[in-house]
């Protein structure tokens, strides 16, 4: 009888979430029925959206939600292959009986010298998203200017490296001067410690005193009040995150942004990756990426808390912005 271990969400955060807010408990699985598979998880992903999401879809006791590299132990389905590997979105578990259906293979040109991992973030979700909001969204041209917040992320660390392919000015923020340093060395023609700056405002307008082109948004907040006066007319601005806000229990009030979209005739548009997950550009978007890192034009960087039993210490550290670039928990 196989065991899994899963983390549940022992009550709603309120605020920053704690390590007492989960609860680590095991199940007996039971026997493979005919058409199911039953997969081991290797690598979690902890990213952002988790925080928001919790409280829209999970309630007290849930397992925590989240998508997994796992691979295939045993297998009643003729589709799926003992020993083949899989993304999941099973939640925080060490152990899923599945069907098949909600599984996404891997690439099939996935290299031995390349850790699966990263089907969880450069090649994975985060990567994907980066490159749909780009190219569908912000479209940048040869030249324009785009500015990145939490450029050190997950998401932002592959937007820049996106960018600097196709030629655009770029510009990033970040919460250290370690993760500044970082992305300089991935091609950001100009960084900024948006903790240490005198003042945001001048710091946005001394990288770029023409303005922006583009906007990628990751952060909300008091962040794009400020950014959002200094968008050039005819901007565009792909809303990807709002994580100053994640953790808030009363919602922060700010300026009213309609005249500024208005005037300077702004496009401004909020999406969710889930959306876009089956449709081609998902698929496009792996292949481009897998192709850039083979290739070396697209660096990544692990953030790797090591252990299923650290999964909320991890999650909790990735929220308080200790990683730069994709936050793994590894087994």
């Amino acid at each position: 009888m196989v065991v899994s271990k899963s983390w549940t969400m022992v009550r709603h955060f309120e605020g920053v979430p704690k390590l007492e807010d989960f609860k680590l408990i095991e199940n007996e699985l039971a026997p493979l029925k005919d058409g199911e598979l039953l997969l081991e998880s290797e690598f979690w992903s902890v990213d952002p959206y988790m925080r928001p999401y919790s409280k829209l879809s999970l309630k007290d006791g849930d397992v925590m939600m989240g998508t997994q590299v796992a691979r295939v132990v045993e297998s009643k389905n003729p589709a799926f292959a003992v020993g083949d590997y899989y993304v999941a979105r099973a939640g925080w578990k060490t152990h899923i009986i599945s069907d098949g259906k909600e599984l996404r293979a891997l690439p099939s040109n996935w290299p031995e010298s390349l850790p699966r991992s990263l089907a969880l973030g450069a090649v994975g979700m985060p990567g994907v998203t980066a490159y749909i909001g780009l190219k569908e969204i912000c479209d940048p041209k040869p030249g324009e200017v785009l500015l990145v917040n939490s450029a050190a992320g997950a998401v932002g660390t592959i937007v820049g490296q996106i960018a600097k392919i196709k030629g655009y000015v770029l510009l990033g923020s970040a919460g250290s001067d370690e993760k500044v340093a970082y992305l300089k060395e991935i091609g950001f023609d100009e960084a900024f410690n948006y903790k240490t700056v005198s003042s945001l405002e001048e710091a946005l307008k001394t990288a770029s005193p023409e303005g922006y082109e583009c906007y990628f948004e990751n952060v909300g907040g008091k962040f794009a009040d400020v950014a959002l006066q200094h968008m050039k007319n005819f901007g565009r601005i792909a809303v990807c995150g709002n994580i100053s806000t994640y953790n808030d229990s009363v919602p922060q009030t700010g300026p009213y942004v309609q005249p500024l979209i208005l005037f300077k005739q702004l496009r401004m548009e909020g999406f969710l990756i889930f959306s876009w997950e089956n449709k081609p550009i998902y698929d496009e978007g792996q292949r481009q990426l897998l192709e850039w890192i083979l290739d070396g034009k697209v660096k990544y960087n692990e953030h790797i808390t090591n252990g299923f039993e650290n999964m909320p210490a991890g999650f909790i550290g990735m929220l308080n912005g200790e990683n730069i670039g994709k936050a793994i928990i590894k087994a």
